[in-house]
């Protein structure tokens, strides 16, 4: 690796070096139109419910959505959709995806445990080998769009996935909290390093909703969406409110029946559909 190394092998002009990394490729049960990957670089700031909430509304509008769930020591895909089934293999050694009762295709590390609560005790290069194995060998079949649920940071695994797996763009996650905002920053720069387009910024947690008056309480906070997406040069795209109702729905595992409670993820979604 040279010094300086940018990671951002596509656009690297250093001959013989022994860490170039080439794009995988899907397998041939497979044909995927749009992969989106959702980040933060911080932890807690709601990337699974943003990616849950995504593929709930793009699949009612019509479309094939499938979630590779890449937090694979942290997995909570599965839990959001009441996925209990283990993952199985066919007959061409690719692994079949569970699905959805609306029939979202998920992936996740907690679907090849016997037991759901088996911690993974992995290193790093076998976390990320995973994350590539999911991309490559799952029969995903046709995709308009794969949406890949990032874990926290800017370590092994992300770098796998922005230099592996060829990306059509970012979502990015925050929430009011200044420190928040501090660490998502760092990932926005790691993509921005690596020519990853990044689609804009959701602000999650914006807001309490007051279940009987409607009205708006800033619990984390003043919303920094406009003012942090002027900092960074992105599209503040929405600003997603926690809602006592939403919340019961997503621990019951029925996140298919939240998207008509959460209209303020049509404006990403009008993003991803264009």
């Amino acid at each position: 690796m040279s010094e300086g190394c940018t990671h951002n092998c596509e656009t690297c002009g250093v001959e013989g070096c022994h860490d170039r990394i080439e794009k995988v490729k899907p397998n041939n049960e497979t044909k995927i139109k749009k992969t989106i990957a959702v980040v933060s670089g911080k932890g807690g700031v709601g990337k699974s419910f943003v990616t849950s909430l995504l593929a709930a509304k793009l699949n009612k509008n019509g479309h094939k959505v499938g979630i590779l769930d890449g937090d694979i020591v942290g997995p909570s895909i599965p839990n959001s959709f009441n996925i209990h089934q283990s993952a199985y293999g066919n007959d061409f050694q690719h692994i079949i995806p569970a699905e959805t009762l609306s029939g979202i295709k998920i992936i996740s590390s907690n679907l090849l445990l016997e037991h759901e609560e088996d911690p993974i005790i992995w290193r790093g290069g076998l976390v990320s080998s995973l994350l590539k194995q999911f991309y490559t060998e799952v029969a995903w079949g046709e995709l308009e769009y794969l949406l890949i649920d990032m874990p926290p940071g800017t370590s092994d695994v992300t770098l796998t996935t922005f230099q592996s797996i060829p990306l059509d763009g970012i979502i990015v996650v925050t929430s009011p909290q200044d420190l928040v905002s501090l660490i998502v920053k760092k990932a926005i720069n790691m993509a921005k390093m690596m020519n990853i387009p990044i689609l804009g910024v959701v602000e999650n947690m914006s807001y309490v909703e007051c279940p009987k008056c409607g009205e708006h309480i800033d619990i984390y906070g003043k919303s920094r969406l406009d003012e942090f997406a002027a900092e960074t040069g992105l599209k503040a795209l929405t600003r997603l409110p926690i809602r006592q109702s939403v919340a019961a729905l997503i621990d019951e595992g029925d996140t298919e029946s939240i998207v008509d409670l959460m209209p303020e993820i049509d404006s990403v979604v009008k993003v991803l559909e264009k």
